[in-house]
């Protein structure tokens, strides 16, 4: 199975762990498991670290980084990603929300989140 992590659940991967239930940090070490990161989730840290907000301190080009270094693939932003964000139903707002569910369904990959209304998309979520 892969896994796309949402950039909260990414974060606290990465700096976190303890924070992740049990069994998410389990699902996490399984190498079984593949790992993803999007391009989207490093450029909402780089946007949300400009602005100040204390959840989003870290520096971006070091979390890239260690997360390549332990076997997390960048997915990165394609045009049919971006084009999947129109066919999505209006339920959320966040737009880096919506890419990372656009490239869950169009990769046919599992999206890590634990974010409730994101459930509700028509794409493979799994709830942390």
């Amino acid at each position: 199975m892969t896994l796309l992590l949402d950039t909260h659940v990414l974060l606290w991967a990465a700096g976190e762990p303890d924070r992740l239930p049990a069994g998410t940090r389990a699902l996490l070490r399984d190498p079984a498991t593949a790992l993803a990161f999007s391009t989207a989730s490093i450029w909402e840290v780089v946007i949300k670290r400009a602005l100040g907000r204390s959840d989003f301190r870290v520096d971006p080009r070091l979390l890239r980084d260690g997360l390549q270094q332990h076997g997390y693939r960048e997915l990165a932003i394609e045009s049919e990603h971006a084009l999947a964000v129109g066919r999505l139903p209006p339920i959320h707002n966040d737009p880096f929300d919506r890419i990372l569910v656009a490239q869950a369904q169009v990769e046919n990959i599992t999206l890590l989140t634990m974010d409730a209304q994101l459930a509700r998309y028509p794409v493979a979520i799994r709830s942390v």
